[in-house]
């Protein structure tokens, strides 16, 4: 990243929302020389302007950071999940956590349950591999043997997932409690396979759900 617009990022970054007047202050730059760089930015997505109105005048256009610019910030979102599912595992014990993530993904099911409520077992497979795939995966389904298999082929918690497989058991739920029928993990990213495959049996009964 050059070196100015490193700076400007970091002006948004820390200002959550600047005009170039205040960049160019703040910089000791041209407004026309930071109407380049964010020119620049902008052209590859990392920020965005808006005009806002104040109390007299011609709105300003004002810049902040786009989602994929504030991603160029590290987070430490997998170094807090890891830490307390570990501290959940040890407080918990094991059986406590698998009953807590299947709670977890019941919560993350919930709000799609309208859009598979009455469809028969296919329609609702295929409408969950399009769940996953708006949740920023990878996914398909498809008829193999008597069974419906949906398989994914990217792993949002792979980071996590490496260190406690234990949430593996969150992805089976959230499969389970989508499809309405029993779904089991016949092959795993996480072993070296391919793709992570749900195994999902027509007729067979599901367990009940975790207590919401």
């Amino acid at each position: 990243m050059q070196a100015t617009r490193q700076q400007i990022l970091d002006e948004l970054r820390n200002s959550g929302r600047v005009t170039v007047k205040l960049l160019a202050e703040r910089l000791r730059l041209t407004p026309t020389g930071i109407r380049q760089h964010l020119a620049v930015l902008e052209r590859d997505g990392l920020v965005e302007a808006h005009e806002e109105r104040g109390h007299v005048g011609r709105p300003a256009l004002v810049y902040r950071l786009t989602d994929a610019g504030d991603a160029l910030y590290p987070k430490k979102y997998d170094e807090l999940a890891t830490g307390l599912i570990e501290e959940a595992r040890a407080v918990l014990g094991p059986a406590t956590l698998q009953r807590l993530l299947k709670r977890v993904a019941g919560r993350f099911a919930r709000p799609y349950q309208a859009r598979l409520e009455g469809r028969p077992l296919q329609e609702r497979l295929d409408e969950t591999a399009r769940i996953i795939g708006e949740r920023g995966n990878v996914a398909q389904s498809r008829w193999c043997g008597g069974d419906f298999l949906i398989e994914k082929h990217t792993c949002p918690f792979w980071s996590v997932a490496t260190r406690n497989s234990a949430v593996c058991a969150l992805d089976v739920e959230f499969v389970r409690q989508l499809a309405g029928a029993d779904a089991r993990l016949s092959t795993s990213l996480l072993r070296g396979d391919d793709c992570c495959t749900f195994r999902v049996r027509p007729g067979a009964p599901i367990s009940a759900s975790p207590e919401r």
